[in-house]
Formats: structure tokens, sequence, C-alpha cells
């Protein structure tokens, strides 16, 4: 079950306790908050956990809490994208030594865009790191490199290691199109980014999977089951319903995932350390009426 990846994988966000810190026993609550909606895994870190935001030895606890609280239930994704090959080896063997050879790494804008380039930077680290499997995150411009699919498909082709692609340039439905066209043997996939604002079209396209962020992980979950069981109409009802919250979370980002998941009883606060916009009280009453449509909270 661990050798592929499909159907809901929504990246974890960071909880911090009241004095700032990493709280590793809320991560254990957010995994049995996942592992109660039926994902078919998790991912951790990403950029919707404030990874820039942590330190190595705070990466690794939370990992490790990760790791523990899912106990080989399903796949568990560490996100070990870093400025150079080397800083990514080595979050790369950190998670090796948890039992985490699942691996997402975004090429580093230093690098530059060339295949040539990309192609290196993936050798030195899949030379080092011989049981990686490999999530290529294609994340666009300004935080990510926005490779082009030529340019996917010729790294991938030279990397065996990488598994599957992250796409989520804008658009990243004909970029979706064009590598699962071309994909050598190896490739076992494309999954879709972009939080689920674009869900349908990445699966109409064949992306295999979507790694959202954690809020409403139960919604996304349904709405993939009803697609995959060929239930068209209930995945687009819930697709509409989820769409006004997920374009709020596009501008408040893990406030709005943290201040959620607190009105779910999962987080007691919704600390960032991330420089986000503010919630003020119409953004929070918006949300809350959002929240209340989907059933989250009561309404009033």
């Amino acid at each position: 079950m661990n050798d592929t990846l499909s159907g809901i994988l929504p990246v974890l966000p960071t909880p911090f306790a009241a004095n700032g810190e990493v709280d590793c026993g809320a991560m254990s609550r957010l995994v049995g908050y996942a592992c109660g909606a039926r994902v078919g895994g998790v991912v951790f870190p990403g950029f919707a956990s404030e990874v820039e935001h942590l330190s190595p030895e705070e990466r690794h606890a939370l990992l490790s809490e990760v790791v523990r609280a899912v106990d080989g239930a399903f796949p568990v994704v560490a996100g070990a994208s870093a400025a150079t090959a080397s800083q990514v080896i080595g979050h790369g063997a950190s998670a090796r030594d948890l039992g985490v050879n699942w691996l997402m790494i975004q090429p580093p804008k230093s690098i530059g865009t060339s295949a040539e380039a990309v192609i290196a930077f993936f050798a030195e680290i899949t030379a080092a790191l011989p049981d990686a499997l490999i999530v290529l995150q294609n994340a666009p411009a300004p935080r990510g490199s926005d490779l082009t699919p030529e340019t996917i498909l010729k790294v991938t082709r030279a990397i065996p290691q990488i598994a599957y692609v992250k796409e989520e340039t804008l658009p990243a439905g004909p970029a979706i199109s064009a590598i699962l066209a071309g994909r050598p043997a190896h490739l076992l996939g494309v999954i879709g980014g972009g939080g689920a604002r674009y869900i349908l079209d990445e699966y109409t396209r064949g992306a295999c999977a979507a790694m959202p962020a954690l809020e409403i992980v139960g919604e996304h979950v349904a709405l993939d089951a009803a697609w995959r069981a060929g239930d068209l109409a209930t995945a687009r009802e819930l697709y509409v319903r989820t769409l006004p919250l997920l374009t709020l979370q596009a501008v408040y980002r893990m406030r709005l995932t943290k201040h959620t998941l607190m009105r779910r009883g999962v987080l007691e606060n919704a600390l960032v350390r991330a420089p986000t916009p503010e919630m003020d009280e119409i953004a929070i009453a918006d949300i809350d009426a959002n929240l209340a449509e989907l059933g989250i909270v009561d309404a009033g």
C-alpha cells in the first residue's frame, strides 16, 4: 500500500503551543484527524506547514511524531526541499532514519530552469539517497521554479527515482495533460496541488491524487471517492460547496487552516509563525459562514 500514492494526501500544518514552541501532541491529533477521514497518505513538512520557519530539529521531531502516529497505516511523504542538494540530502537522510522513503522535492530557483541543471541537482540527491522515492514538486513562480512540461519530462526520463510529479503551476491542467502524454514508464502519475482549487480539472486530465491543506479533508476524501466511483454529480456538488472556502484559504493560508481545525475541535489555537494576512472580525465571520454552509460549525 505504501508503494504508490493516490487519493487525498493532505499537507499537515505545524501546530504551535501557546508559548510558540512546536506542539508534538497536537501533531498526533492532526494525524488522528487525517486517519479518521481515510486519507491516502499525509505530507509533512510542506509549504502549508510553514516549513521555512522550522528548525531542522523541529522538523525532525514533528516528522517523527507523524510517523509514530501513522504507524504504517498509509504513506508518509516527507518534504525535503532546500536551497542546496546537500541540504536536501540531509533532510532525506533524517526522513530515512525514521523509515520514510517518500520525499517531495522542489528544485530551488537558484539553479535555474534548464533541464540540465535540474537533472544534475536530482542526480546528486539520488546518488546519496538511492532508496528514496521522489515526488518532484513543480510550484509556480514566484515561489517555485515553474518548470515547463518539456523540462519536467526530460528530468523524469533522466532520473528513474522520480515516481510522481506534483504539478501546481498555473494553469496546471494543460501541464498535467502534457506530462502524462509523454511520461516515461517509471513515472507512476501526476499529483495535483494548488489547494484542490482545481481538483476536478486535474482529475479529468488524469491526476491520480491531490495534496490540499488539511482543514476540509473529509470533504475532499468524499469528493475523491465520488469521482472514483463515477458519481461525477456528487463530486461536482462537493467541489462547488467547498470552493468559496478554498478561495479564502488562498489568501489567509495556514491561518484559515488552523482556524477551521479549531472550529472542528482538532487544534486549540491558530498560532502561526509565517507572515500571513491577519483575519479580522469581518473575515472570520465570512469564513465561519462558509464553514456553516459546509456543516462544520452551527449557523448563527
